[in-house]
């Protein structure tokens, strides 16, 4: 971070600033966020089905960022339990992001100004709504928290790494802003370790960069989410594996933005399709004004939550244990939180769902989809804590497991 960098000019500056403005929101409002994403039309883009798609991606042959599943829009019983979890998380979602932007204010208000604001990046997609939500509540000059803040959406991608085009983009647009990365869970830490490893070669005190992404301290990666059970993030709201509402719907909690596809960098930004089909039952807008509204009218006064130089990995041993038991080699199969594992069965082709607890509300539309397609659920206790869900990926290829 190069403070009042002489190199670079204001107008430059705001030229670069204003290029980035001509990327889309999705369907969020253009000051929630601006999507770095190329958007390409549905038709170009095979539809390949779920089964398919395992099989090409456990025998190696395809990457799974190579292909998408088109979304339909959710059935009448998932609108249901989604706005059952809406109204359960509603107190505790506004909580989490008062607090959260509490702390951002408490670590950043003595060092970053209008003309050097903090830069949130979402991680595209399960990021988007928490970033989002935090935008909204650092632009909240009524609340103990207003900070300068600008908020872009960017594409991670296992295997892959962080869009390394549209960091550049932001790097140059932001020469002397602090930035922060923002996600919605962690489930094993995998995103953590592919944006450590995207950062690693800014990781030292003489790159021009360094202090943009390293301003904690040397390898400490700035990423924020709502839930860590992990124990991976460096500012959480919790460890706890719970109920968020976003975590339900796919692209109708997500702007309508599809899961991102990887392009390589010398052709541009990695892609993603907008789903203009399910503008009628997108909750995107409705979600993000409900929580705010909700966050507005808190009365418990917001905390400043602690902080971690390094990650913890609380969940790894378990991680290992559960790997061995169900003989499966390659942990991407193993799909953690109740989060994931809902978007497993609805994305993936799963053996299983293990569970902490038979009966547990916020389990209870990963239990109607299991009963939906017949998937065997099975109640481990609390040797899965802190997780509540888990999804295990089935095995389509004895030669390969990816």
């Amino acid at each position: 971070m190069n403070k009042d960098n002489p190199a670079i000019s204001p107008v430059d500056q705001a030229t670069k600033i204003a290029q980035l403005a001509r990327y889309g929101s999705g369907s969020y409002l253009a000051s929630d966020v601006i999507v770095l994403l190329d958007i390409v039309n549905k038709e170009a883009i095979a539809d390949v089905p779920v089964s398919q798609k395992e099989a090409l991606i456990q025998n190696g042959q395809r990457h799974y960022s190579d292909m998408l599943t088109l979304e339909s829009a959710p059935t009448a019983m998932h609108e249901q339990l989604y706005a059952q979890a809406l109204t359960q998380g509603t107190q505790r979602t506004a909580t989490d992001i008062a607090n959260l932007a509490y702390s951002l204010h408490d670590i950043f208000y003595q060092s970053i100004t209008n003309k050097n604001p903090l830069v949130l990046i979402s991680l595209v997609r399960a990021g988007l709504p928490v970033g989002v939500l935090l935008q909204r509540a650092l632009a909240d000059t009524n609340s103990a928290y207003n900070l300068p803040s600008v908020h872009y959406g960017i594409s991670i991608i296992r295997d892959r790494g962080l869009d390394p085009v549209a960091l550049k983009m932001l790097l140059e647009a932001y020469p002397n802003s602090p930035i922060v990365f923002v996600d919605g869970w962690t489930g094993k830490g995998a995103i953590y370790q592919e944006l450590a490893s995207s950062l690693a070669s800014f990781n030292h005190p003489t790159d021009m960069n360094f202090a943009n992404f390293f301003h904690q301290g040397l390898s400490v990666v700035p990423l924020l989410t709502l839930a860590d059970p992990a124990g991976v993030a460096w500012l959480a709201a919790s460890t706890d594996d719970w109920l968020i509402p976003s975590g339900l719907l796919n692209s109708t909690v997500s702007g309508l933005i599809s899961r991102s596809l990887y392009t390589e960098p010398q052709y541009g930004l990695h892609r993603s399709i907008f789903y203009d089909n399910l503008v009628e039952v997108d909750h995107s807008l409705a979600f993000i004004d409900h929580i705010d509204m909700a966050r507005q009218q808190l009365t418990v006064l917001p905390v400043a939550l602690a902080t971690f130089g390094q990650p913890r990995y609380q969940t790894a041993a378990l991680i290992d244990e559960l790997a061995i038991k169900y003989d499966i080699s390659n942990r991407n199969r193993i799909k953690p939180t109740i989060a994931e594992a809902t978007r497993a069965i609805l994305r993936r082709d799963p053996e299983c769902v293990l569970l902490a607890t038979a009966d547990h509300p916020d389990t209870l539309l990963l239990r109607h989809l299991c009963a939906q397609r017949d998937i065997n659920i099975e109640v481990l206790g609390v040797k899965i804590l802190p997780y509540q869900a888990i999804t295990l990926i089935k095995q389509r290829n004895t030669t390969a497991d990816n």
